[in-house]
């Protein structure tokens, strides 16, 4: 069969088998007849497809084409001779020429690009020097140009950036290196054509020449996506040195490419610091990528403040990633910063920002850092063997090798009005939307509670157990204040539900409280606290002050006279979570046993009713309350076991 006969062939193939309106002996026939011609003379193969990707054929047909001729160069690409292989490189490059213009679908370009990088990367690079200013003088020649040279350049990392089963570890290694020298001509050049074509955006908008801005605008999109592509691996060094960094940061700023611009701080941010003689220049690179993400921030949310929590849902999708980047970048490089007290001191004033925020998405990712960093300070020192085997554990407080001096600076940053703040937002976000019923007696304000709705963050459990871990971490360094805020508020819920004239509709937020009590007493009373003091005498004053703000706290629940089954099984909580405290205080025990009988004898014993079924619960988790203060007022039990005998007898 002549060339042009079986290239008619081949096209009939791929039309029948991506044809569903063909018989399945049909398809299969086909698609039998496609794999034997990529499989059979690999000069036929490359002849064949070449013709294939011309504009006179469908665009279907020119897709398959140019996936057979990607699978020759990965696959069968040491069948062909040097010489070959050069003219097939050549061939590529002036169909690259060819295709780049207007009325090209997108997928075809992407594919000639892809193509292209395929036979660099087959050629080990030892093209691309020949190549390159071939590629220049394209990218020279227009927009569309230009946005092809991108897409290639872009997909020639590939193999580094996705796992590919094909290619084995050596030969990905030899790429790598490659690529790595090959960066000061390829950062440069995407440099300039992000610079170049950004500025053509501009200025053919300004002249309402929105077709021309069209093109340059896809031309900047493709470039930075081609950046993208360098960021997880290329030296931070370079894309400092050759201004990647500074472009993108720039292009932070406008509306149409900010998300993308995003995407490479997201990349970069989370990259380790390196350990040769390169680590004095990332530090400030990394120093200079916080500077610009914090100034973005900074003016974020000073918008939100200004405009009383109103702001555009496309600033809210835009906040989201600078926030995942300056959450990344703290976690993993703080010790670029933490030196500079102002600086440092204003990234943690942002961090509490977002943790504010009343938008979910954005708490949600600051809740991240701070549980981390607050996990870091409060960690036990590690010896050195210890320290040695956990090496790869990313310590945000740690990132310079200080160890305990660098928390310790860290620490002092910390102060009581975050943690306060900490709290408060924290304790706000305990309750689930769907539990808050309309008109209840407290609510969260303007914060977007969680929903059922809330998709891709786990579920409501994970959330709120990363709350009162927090909740924990922080009480542990600042007990007074958590012992402070948390009364306060179960007392202000308290007094709220009193007043109200539905009582039961305050029962999700006393509920939810309860959590936060019990995770607080246990973290200032667990008998390692030592409470923030250096001496004995600190301690006890400590110790007794947070005893007196407890004191005033059971008092209050003692004095209350609920009957309604729920809120006597939500008090019964609130008096079994005091447990570790009633061990520093038993004088009060007698008085916590005495209530709990109160409350167990206010509950219907044996009725009928169906709906006697909520006592019943109460009443078994009342007595369930005499187990678990038992186990944590530990001995202070002692002295009332007689009554609590007697009593229970009583009941009995």
């Amino acid at each position: 069969m002549d060339e042009s006969g079986i290239v008619n062939h081949v096209a009939g193939a791929i039309v029948a088998a991506l044809d569903w309106s063909s018989s399945a002996d049909a398809r299969k026939a086909a698609v039998s007849y496609l794999e034997s011609i990529k499989a059979g003379d690999v000069r036929v193969l490359a002849t064949t497809s070449f013709v294939l990707v011309k504009k006179d054929w469908s665009s279907e047909i020119r897709l398959h084409a140019f996936k057979m001729l990607q699978h020759l160069v990965r696959l069968r690409w040491d069948e062909l001779s040097p010489t070959e292989r050069r003219n097939f490189a050549n061939v590529a490059i002036d169909l690259m020429s060819e295709i780049a213009n207007p009325c090209e679908e997108w997928a075809l370009k992407s594919q000639m690009a892809a193509l292209v990088a395929e036979i660099v990367r087959r050629e080990d690079l030892n093209l691309w020097q020949e190549l390159l200013p071939s590629l220049v003088s394209l990218s020279n020649s227009g927009p569309i140009q230009a946005e092809l040279v991108s897409m290639m350049l872009r997909w020639l990392p590939e193999d580094i950036t996705v796992h590919n089963e094909d290619l084995e570890g050596d030969r990905r290694r030899l790429l790598l290196r490659g690529l790595t020298q090959s960066l000061p001509e390829i950062l440069p050049l995407l440099y300039t054509l992000l610079e170049r074509h950004f500025g053509a955006v501009v200025s053919e908008a300004g002249r309402e020449q929105l077709d021309i801005a069209k093109q340059h605008a896809a031309t900047v999109t493709a470039t930075l996506n081609a950046i993208n592509a360098y960021a997880e691996w290329a030296p931070v060094p370079d894309l400092s040195k050759y201004g990647i960094i500074h472009g993108c940061g720039f292009l932070l700023s406008s509306a149409d490419f900010r998300l993308h611009a995003c995407e490479f701080f997201k990349l970069v941010s989370p990259r380790k610091r390196p350990v040769d003689d390169s680590a004095s220049e990332f530090d400030s690179a990394m120093s200079n990528i916080f500077q610009i993400l914090m100034n973005v921030s900074g003016d974020f949310l000073y918008r939100f403040n200004s405009n009383a929590g109103f702001i555009d849902e496309n600033e809210i999708e835009f906040a989201e990633y600078i926030c995942e980047s300056m959450v990344s970048l703290g976690s993993s490089n703080m010790q670029c910063i933490s030196g500079n007290s102002t600086m440092f001191s204003l990234y943690l004033q942002q961090m509490l920002g977002y943790f504010q925020h009343k938008k979910l998405a954005l708490h949600y990712q600051a809740l991240l850092f701070w549980l981390a960093l607050m996990r870091d300070i409060v960690s036990k020192p590690k010896n050195a063997a210890h320290a040695a085997i956990d090496s790869g554990v990313n310590n945000l407080t740690s990132g310079s090798g200080q160890g305990d001096s660098e928390k310790k600076k860290v620490f002092a940053f910390v102060t009581d009005d975050i943690c306060s703040c900490i709290f408060d937002i924290s304790f706000q976000r305990m309750l689930k939307k769907e539990k808050v019923p309309p008109g209840s007696a407290v609510s969260a304000g303007s914060l977007e509670l969680w929903s059922d709705d809330f998709e891709g963050k786990g579920d409501f459990g994970q959330f709120r157990s990363k709350l009162l871990e927090l909740i924990r971490f922080v009480a542990s360094i600042k007990p007074l204040i958590a012992a402070s805020m948390v009364s306060e508020r179960i007392i202000s819920i308290i007094k709220s539900i009193l007043v109200a004239a539905v009582p039961a509709q305050g029962l999700a937020v006393m509920e939810s409280m309860q959590l936060a009590l019990d995770t607080i007493v246990n973290a200032v009373f667990d008998g390692s606290n030592e409470f923030g003091g250096s001496g004995s005498e600190t301690r006890s004053e400590t110790q007794l002050a947070l005893c007196r703000i407890f004191e005033g706290l059971l008092r209050q629940l003692l004095c209350l006279q609920w009957t309604e089954p729920t809120l006597v099984e939500v008090l019964g909580h609130y008096l079994d979570a005091l447990g570790p405290f009633l061990k520093h205080f038993p004088d009060a025990v007698g008085s916590v046993i005495d209530k709990l009988f109160e409350l167990l004898t206010s509950l219907p014993f044996v009725v009928k009713d169906p709906s006697t079924s909520i006592a019943r619960h109460a009443r078994l988790q009342i007595c369930t309350s005499f187990i678990r203060l038992a186990k944590a007022a530990d001995k202070s039990l002692l002295p009332h076991m007689k009554v609590l005998i007697f009593s229970a007898n009583c009941l009995a």
